[in-house]
């Protein structure tokens, strides 16, 4: 059964000076401040269109390798995993960089790393972004 999820933003201004929030509707976990400033410059506090992708990107990618790793009979017993969204005004997103630290007993440093890849070719998150580079760096704990 397929699903949708829904978020909603509202921004009043212009680019440059203005700000927004992004309410997150189908979970209802809560709504984040947005501005340019925040997505060219520092943070400070509010969050970007780049930080949303690097949140679902890095949650995508460890459900796809946790489901790999347990097809194959070594389900992880952990996994952390960060994702760097890069953005650069004027041209856009120009990379993102996947980074996983796993848990596994009973596999190589070679098998964790086939699985890693493996995820990051068939996750959803990464096949939607598939017009940006997307690296890979996965380590076997």
């Amino acid at each position: 059964m397929a699903t949708t999820r829904t978020a909603t933003t509202q921004w009043q201004g212009a680019l440059l000076n203005g700000s927004g929030s992004v309410s997150l509707d189908s979970s209802g976990a809560g709504a984040f401040e947005i501005s340019w400033a925040s997505r060219a410059e520092t943070a400070g506090g509010r969050t970007s269109p780049e930080e949303l992708i690097a949140a679902a990107h890095s949650s995508c990618f460890s459900m796809a390798l946790s489901h790999g790793l347990a097809g194959t009979g070594t389900p992880p017993t952990s996994l952390r995993t960060s994702a760097d969204v890069t953005f650069q005004p004027g041209e856009g997103i120009t990379g993102i960089v996947l980074t996983v630290k796993g848990q596994v007993p009973g596999i190589t440093a070679e098998q964790f790393q086939q699985a890693a890849e493996t995820a990051k070719a068939t996750c959803p998150v990464s096949k939607a972004l598939s017009g940006t580079t997307i690296s890979l760096d996965a380590e076997l704990l």
